[in-house]
């Protein structure tokens, strides 16, 4: 029979990448490896693809290549291996190759690497002004699609290890570009932030150099750069790139895929690219990197679920021996989370979220910040509210400016977590939307600021760093960080008070004040709240943010009571309403706790729907129809228990 054709990225749901990063010091690659054993997993498991290593940051290859640098010594070629049975069974099959992390290149072309500002050789980081993408990359990734026909590539090492290079021809085209003589070789030069800003463009030129050269030579083949556009790189989509793509951190994956689905799903929806993200299979403490430990299934569902619900795909990396060989043993896992995924995914892949909060990821104000070319750090204060709006079953979308302008008004409430600086138009476009009647919340001393005039309310002297105290609800919670003193009116709506004392009946400033906009309000809270959020989160933090913003948007579409563990997302999928309910419970917070395997279930759980009057509520993967009742407009069903994840979808 005539092997299926494999799945674009675009139509994949499911898949699983492996890699083990050859080394020179590896030899008989595949001794153990089997096609048999291939074919058992790929039988049993049915992925859309799998990503297998092709060469990992050592720079060696773990296929006898003729282009770059392979292995000791080969007992099989595995890579030959995984494509028989990929054809046969019609698996699409990419490959997992180091871009510009790549040791092995610049032993053997030393003039290829990053040269850092103290004039010394990068041994781990190559230069994209070099000829490395021209004379191995581009070559060795052909080379791949002639010789063995694989589907595309991720690559790896790219832009999370791009740093600032002063090599000769990174220099002599930043003076050419800018018309900046005097390079900057300090962080404190004026011309510093310039220097970065070109070393990020050069960055985006140098993948859509090697994304243009493999869509000319194979119009077919798909490429994604690891993280590219992602929370890394915060900014419109400028490349030829098929698919976005990244891999969470291994510790508290939960919360890591809950943030990097929604900055990916609105980059991937605006341009129309098909987007997953990868959970590690293990945990380790980055403190003992040696010690890994398998993550059960239950985990990896919950990652996945945070992933799906936002419409996207999901895969799962499990690490090789150092022959290439795979463990059987794991195969058990990948099935439980093959079969987790497929019961769900008509009813997740592709699905939209429908517009409830917009929680605003400032590429302008992240980049300010940064020392370095990219990265997914100093992100705390939008982690951390993001984390407290889930907790208090929100439904979140995370958004960039050129997600959001021109778009606000579908935006019930907008949210500025912490920035300390926003682009005047984009500043006056969010005014605009409140005036119109909508509502903005401003958390945290530096975007107060920004809103000073509009805010209603007199500050009253600089912000300070202490230790301090929020008071909501007749309860106490510790804070650290910057509060900012106001001087508020007995006549202005205030929620919660700051406090110098852990006693309620101390001194206290306004912990949050909402003043009308317009037609609408704009609510300003004066302390660093979503970073205290992330770093020392309690009960009372959650529950204060939360009341903010009901008081905002008191009737969102989907509201959950029975537990604080349910984390919400609310998509339009084919004409239908799906509610996404996930237990978020478990001990993926501790970095000490490898691995679980029991999830205590929640609720029971009431869910109500501000919608038009359903002809069935149906509880999904299982398709049970459920009881409703329905009165002013609110469909309300009790679920009892919340295992892993249920979606609720109305007709």
């Amino acid at each position: 029979a005539q092997p299926a054709k494999p799945l674009t990225r675009k139509q994949s749901f499911f898949g699983l990448h492996f890699d083990f990063h050859a080394s020179k010091e590896d030899s008989l690659i595949g001794e153990t490896f089997t096609r048999e054993m291939i074919d058992s997993l790929l039988t049993l498991v049915r992925p859309d693809f799998v990503q297998v290593d092709c060469k990992g940051h050592p720079g060696i290859s773990s296929y006898p290549t003729k282009v770059g640098t392979p292995a000791k010594s080969f007992a099989k070629d595995i890579l030959q291996l995984w494509r028989e049975v990929t054809f046969k069974l019609g698996i699409a099959l990419y490959v997992h190759y180091s871009g510009v992390f790549d040791k092995r290149a610049i032993e053997i072309h030393p003039n290829w690497a990053v040269i850092n500002a103290a004039g010394k050789l990068d041994s781990n980081n190559t230069s994209v002004h070099s000829a490395y993408a021209d004379s191995l990359l581009i070559p060795q990734l052909k080379e791949l699609s002639k010789n063995y026909g694989i589907n595309g590539v991720w690559v790896d090492g790219d832009c999370w290890a791009t740093v600032p290079d002063y090599s000769a021809a990174s220099l002599q085209q930043f003076k050419q570009q800018t018309g900046i003589s005097s390079i900057p070789y300090s962080k404190t030069d004026t011309a510093y932030p310039a220097f970065l800003d070109f070393s990020r463009r050069s960055f985006t030129q140098y993948v859509q150099k090697y994304a243009k050269s493999l869509h000319d030579f194979n119009p077919a083949f798909q490429v994604a750069s690891n993280w590219a556009y992602s929370s890394f790189i915060p900014q419109p989509i400028d490349t030829d790139i098929d698919f976005l793509s990244g891999d969470l951190t291994p510790v508290n994956s939960l919360y890591s895929a809950a943030f990097e689905a929604r900055c990916l799903a609105a980059q991937g929806r605006k341009y129309q690219k098909p987007w997953d993200l990868m959970s590690w299979s293990f945990t380790m403490n980055w403190n003992r990197t040696s010690v890994q430990t398998t993550k059960s299934a239950i985990q990896l569902t919950q990652e996945a679920a945070e992933v799906i619900a936002m419409g996207g795909g999901f895969q799962s990396y499990f690490t090789q021996n150092r022959d290439g060989s795979i463990r059987p043993w794991q195969v058990q896992t990948m099935k439980s989370l093959a079969t987790f995924m497929r019961e769900r995914q008509a009813y997740c892949q592709d699905a939209v979220p429908v517009p409830q909060i917009a929680l605003v990821y400032s590429g302008l104000a992240h980049t300010r910040k940064l020392e370095g070319v990219f990265s997914n750090g100093g992100l705390d204060a939008v982690r951390g509210t993001l984390n407290a709006l889930l907790d208090g079953q929100q439904a979140v979308e995370v958004l960039m400016e050129h997600h959001l302008q021109g778009n606000m008004k579908k935006y019930p409430l907008i949210i500025i977590p912490e920035w300390d600086y926003l682009a005047e138009d984009f500043r006056k476009e969010l005014l605009a939307y409140t005036a119109g009647g909508g509502n903005l919340l401003v958390i945290g001393p530096a975007a107060v600021k920004l809103f000073e005039k509009e805010a209603g309310v007199q500050l009253n002297g600089p912000a300070t760093e202490v230790a301090n105290w929020l008071g909501y609800d007749g309860k106490m919670a510790a804070l650290e960080g910057l509060i900012q003193p106001v001087l508020a009116g007995n006549d202005i709506q205030s929620i919660g008070n700051f406090y110098a004392n852990q006693d309620l009946r101390s001194a206290s400033t306004p912990a949050s004040v909402i003043v009308p906009y317009g037609a609408g309000k704009i609510a300003s809270i004066y302390g660093d709240m979503g970073e205290n959020y992330l770093n020392n989160t309690s009960f009372v933090q959650r529950d204060f943010i939360n009341a903010v913003v009901h008081t905002l948007f008191s009737k969102p579409l989907v509201q959950v009571k029975g537990s604080h563990l349910v984390h919400v997302a609310v998509d339009s999928l084919n004409k239908h309403l799906v509610v996404h309910l996930i237990n978020a419970g478990g001990n993926h917070t501790d970095k000490n706790r490898y691995a679980y395997d029991e999830l205590p279930p929640l609720g029971p759980l009431t869910v109500t729907m501000h919608i038009p009057r359903p002809k069935r509520i149906l509880l999904q993967p299982e398709n049970i129809p459920l009881n409703f009742s329905y009165s002013a407009g609110e469909a309300v069903v009790d679920i009892p228990a919340l295992d892993v994840h249920r979606m609720i979808v109305t007709e």
